[in-house]
């Protein structure tokens, strides 16, 4: 990811369910240079809030609000969005409200005006990536990342996801740690 990512002018893609995957094609057709659409190999649930969702086109958007000023945010992006709003649902269950952000697009959001973007990820409010990949760029969102910062692994997807601490588990570890820290 982070080296199509590297690539000028490259618009690359990364949608969470099959409503996101609409919604990229869309960019894809109507988006004056090259796009990469990056699909998942898994079975994704079509999560709650992406049906007609054009917050996809504007490369990031808040899927999952919290009633009151979110305490933190959960950015995920690709099959990871489904384990943010896992991590997010437990962690609302503590009492710390919690935003999902969905980011299908670094560049897309990139694009987007200082209002819209301080809309989505509000300045102050601790927040967490979550992408099975290197975290390397990350930091340009988030205040810590789950990721993969090593060579990956050979199994079933979810034994490698789960042994690479790409999971609920490990996500509301590090969400916790950063909201002890700040």
């Amino acid at each position: 990811m982070a080296s199509l990512r590297a690539i000028p002018g490259l618009c690359l893609v990364r949608p969470g369910d099959a409503n996101e995957t609409a919604m990229a094609w869309r960019v894809a057709v109507e988006r004056n240079g090259p796009v990469g659409l990056v699909l998942s190999r898994q079975n994704l649930p079509v999560l709650e809030g992406t049906a007609n969702n054009s917050g996809v086109l504007r490369g990031a958007y808040v899927l999952r609000d919290t009633d009151g000023p979110p305490a933190l945010v959960i950015i995920g992006t690709g099959s990871e969005v489904a384990l943010a709003v896992d991590a997010a649902q437990r962690l609302c269950d503590e009492g710390i409200s919690t935003r999902v952000v969905s980011m299908p697009s670094w560049e897309l959001f990139a694009e987007q005006t200082d209002s819209y973007r301080s809309e989505v990820l509000p300045s102050g409010v601790p927040t967490v990536s979550v992408e099975a990949g290197v975290t390397f760029g990350w930091e340009r969102f988030a205040n810590a990342s789950v990721g993969i910062d090593r060579f990956g692994a050979s199994a079933p997807g979810d034994t490698v996801m789960d042994r690479l601490g790409i999971n609920v588990d490990n996500l509301v570890a590090t969400a916790r740690d950063l909201l002890e820290r700040t």
